[in-house]
């Protein structure tokens, strides 16, 4: 946002702008308008710089536009709400992400980044984790304007009572052992609630370790009641809102839309 808002280029040298509603949701988007809208909004400029006459701006401003429809060609099946791009000929800036966050269809071709919609959206989404729990496992998701940074899951070992770390999306299983596999899951269940308490304790100060070295504005914690009340009792650290819903298995992308967004 720094950099974005610090950049300032003159002619023939501009920064592209580009806000573009993708949502599948809006009911002026159910045959893919924004195809319509994304040509059509790419060819003003055209038209625009062919009666300006600069031919330096004009061929800048394809250099940009190619790498925007290949952008947006690349990524056409894996589009949410929204589109934002910000791009220079040169490539000192080229800022393009999707977002679960809906936006005005908006395109600039100026000496300046138009940041008014992002501005907007960081301050609906800042920087968030959420954190789900589920008996023996934490799920925690680095989140930044609406989607998934990074998520880390930590397990709990309980032979030697320590919390592992496993970075990426896969959930390891805990071993029951050999015998009676709902023997087993008994005297788990059973061990569990009994140091439920004491073992989401000494997880705490882990979490709140991660939210201050990821500089999160704001922390969800979702799943069971008892375990949300164990670790939100525990951490330092605010908690904006609790869900009681087992979500740790649930797709990531979901996860936000519920907990966050809904």
């Amino acid at each position: 946002m720094k950099k974005l808002e610090s950049i300032y280029l003159e002619k023939p040298n501009r920064v592209f702008t580009m806000y573009l509603n993708t949502d599948p949701a809006d009911p002026e988007q159910q045959g893919g308008e924004w195809k319509i809208h994304l040509k059509n909004g790419l060819k003003n400029f055209d038209n625009y710089l062919q009666e300006d006459g600069n031919s330096e701006e004009k061929r800048n401003y394809w250099t940009v536009k190619e790498k925007v429809e290949k952008y947006m060609k690349e990524n056409e099946l894996e589009l949410a709400k929204s589109v934002v791009i910000f791009a220079t000929a040169d490539d000192s800036i080229w800022f393009a992400e999707k977002f679960q966050m809906p936006v005005q269809s908006e395109f600039e071709w100026s000496d300046s980044a138009k940041l008014d919609q992002l501005k907007q959206i960081y301050n609906e989404f800042p920087k968030t984790g959420i954190i789900l729990t589920q008996k023996e496992a934490v799920k925690v998701l680095d989140t930044e304007l609406g989607t998934v940074k990074d998520s880390h899951i930590f397990e709990l070992d309980i032979e030697t009572e320590n919390w592992k770390k496993h970075s990426g999306p896969h959930r390891a299983r805990v071993s029951m052992g050999s015998g009676g596999k709902s023997t087993k899951q008994e005297q788990f269940k059973e061990r569990f609630n009994a140091n439920r308490y004491r073992w989401y304790k000494s997880l705490a100060s882990t979490l709140d370790r991660f939210a201050k070295g990821l500089n999160w504005e704001q922390i969800y914690i979702v799943g069971d009641k008892d375990e949300v009340n164990d670790l939100r009792e525990n951490m330092n650290k605010p908690i904006k809102k609790v869900v009681n819903k087992n979500m740790l298995d649930h797709e990531e992308m979901k996860i936000i839309h519920e907990v966050v967004l809904h």
